[in-house]
């Protein structure tokens, strides 16, 4: 197999907006033909662009049906059908990943969006979604410049530090747009929870462009102070998301700061403060004239559709070829990984360790990542697939970093033939991982890997 296009879907349902990308990724064999073939991800291209739409709400829940006719609508425009979709995800994002249904809106969304489409939610990936959806990943790659990406939405703001064009930790803020929505009278129709203690506005209100003006200089301090250019305040950590596994650690040092989002398209156009019915064009405002643009800033080459280009072309990589399958069903989704050193693998109390790692993500099963794994010779090998094949787990399911899936993955089949196996390689993990599989590649598999948490030791 020489190349192969895979098309993947991307719908992010924020707390403003929702919309929805189509991307067709190039899949190449970059090694020769007398070597195992090494199979990458080389052209990814934007082919479809829904409409931005008002996320459907019903009764102030998310409204699952509205949202998958939707789809179903673009899918049509876009001249294609469900089932040639390869991969993909859908992000819930901001607020709306809050709602009462959202789990549920997330599972029927899941189903309905093609043969692989991972659903998930979470701040930490949404902001390397973001950061590369909005080029600030390439950008820190090409120039060698240290950025904090900030991703300013209806509800959140995710952020990421990059440096040499890699991710190195994220964190997320409630501070957005539509933390105060406004009726066409201008009274308050929603006020989001996170202002309670930071403003005397309340529902029913009527504020002045005034107040309005100084509600959104406040969520921009936080915004500095997350970027190291203003002195922290207990703000900070006030807005911080309980979602955010780890306080955001405030960088220090040079970096360029850059936005994309929905409020992103405020910062440097002019535009009137009640446009959108909320405080959407007053956060812009309050950020240009802030200490984030007083030094070196950019705006995304992507705003409003950064997260969902980030899903549709940079969620998916591709497994190693020395991979090995036997009666395991495909496409699977939100597979927690847990870690396991291989040395484990060669201790009594193996099994026990491997599920008192499973209790720990609160899983019956799991994809058990075998770590520093060395150059096995044919007795470790088979030591180590007798441990793995007494393991009570059904389907037994192994990755590494190391070319060695197949040769596992087989032993293991010999000395248990009866037992369902997935192994698979050449995959790189960071911090807290889910993994989804979807349908072969050539010699590969479509993966998506979702890292829950990224945070660099400063």
């Amino acid at each position: 197999m020489q190349s192969k296009t895979l098309y993947s879907v991307g719908l992010d349902v924020g707390t403003t907006t929702t919309q929805m990308v189509i991307s067709r990724l190039q899949v190449e064999n970059q090694s020769s033909g007398f070597t195992v073939p090494r199979m990458v991800i080389g052209e990814r291209e934007v082919v479809y662009e829904s409409p931005v739409i008002f996320t459907p709400m019903e009764n102030q829940l998310v409204d699952g049906k509205a949202i998958i006719a939707f789809m179903d609508a673009q899918y049509e425009a876009a001249g294609l059908q469900k089932a040639q979709i390869d991969t993909g995800a859908v992000i819930v994002t901001g607020e709306t990943s809050r709602k009462e249904n959202a789990h549920q809106v997330l599972s029927n969304l899941s189903g309905a969006a093609g043969s692989f489409v991972v659903a998930t939610a979470g701040p930490d990936l949404e902001s390397v979604l973001a950061a590369k959806g909005a080029g600030a990943t390439d950008c820190s790659r090409q120039t060698g410049q240290r950025i904090l990406h900030i991703d300013i939405g209806g509800g959140t703001s995710n952020m990421a530090l990059i440096e040499e064009g890699q991710v190195v930790s994220t964190g997320c803020l409630n501070v957005g747009g539509r933390l105060l929505k406004l009726d066409e009278h201008g009274k308050i129709q929603y006020k989001s929870p996170v202002l309670e203690g930071l403003t005397s506005l309340k529902v029913g209100d009527s504020p002045t462009l005034q107040e309005l003006t100084l509600l959104a200089q406040l969520l921009c301090s936080a915004l500095e102070m997350a970027s190291g250019r203003k002195p922290e305040t207990a703000l900070l950590r006030q807005l911080e998301t309980k979602e955010s596994q780890r306080p955001w650690i405030v960088p220090e040092g040079e970096l360029t700061v850059s936005f994309s989002g929905g409020v992103a398209d405020c910062i440097e156009e002019e535009k009137d403060p009640f446009a959108y019915g909320d405080l959407g064009v007053l956060l812009g405002q309050a950020i240009r004239k802030s200490a984030l643009c007083a030094a070196p800033y950019r705006i995304g080459r992507q705003t409003i559709r950064a997260t969902v280009i980030g899903a549709g072309c940079h969620s998916t990589a591709l497994s190693g070829s020395t991979v090995y399958r036997k009666n395991v069903s495909l496409p699977l989704k939100n597979l927690p990984v847990v870690q396991i050193p291989y040395k484990k693998c060669l201790e009594a109390d193996f099994s026990a360790a491997v599920r008192e790692k499973l209790q720990q993500v609160d899983s019956a099963n799991g994809v058990l990542l075998l770590k520093d794994l060395p150059q096995m010779d044919y007795a470790m090998l088979t030591a180590v697939a007798t441990q793995l094949g007494a393991l009570p787990l059904q389907p037994l399911m192994i990755c590494m970093e190391q070319d060695f899936g197949k040769a596992l993955g087989q032993k293991i089949s010999l000395l248990y033939p009866d037992k369902p196996i997935l192994c698979l390689d050449g995959l790189l993990f960071d911090g807290q991982s889910y993994l989804d599989v979807g349908s072969p590649v050539g010699p590969c598999y479509s993966v998506v890997i979702k890292t829950l948490v990224l945070q660099k030791n400063e």
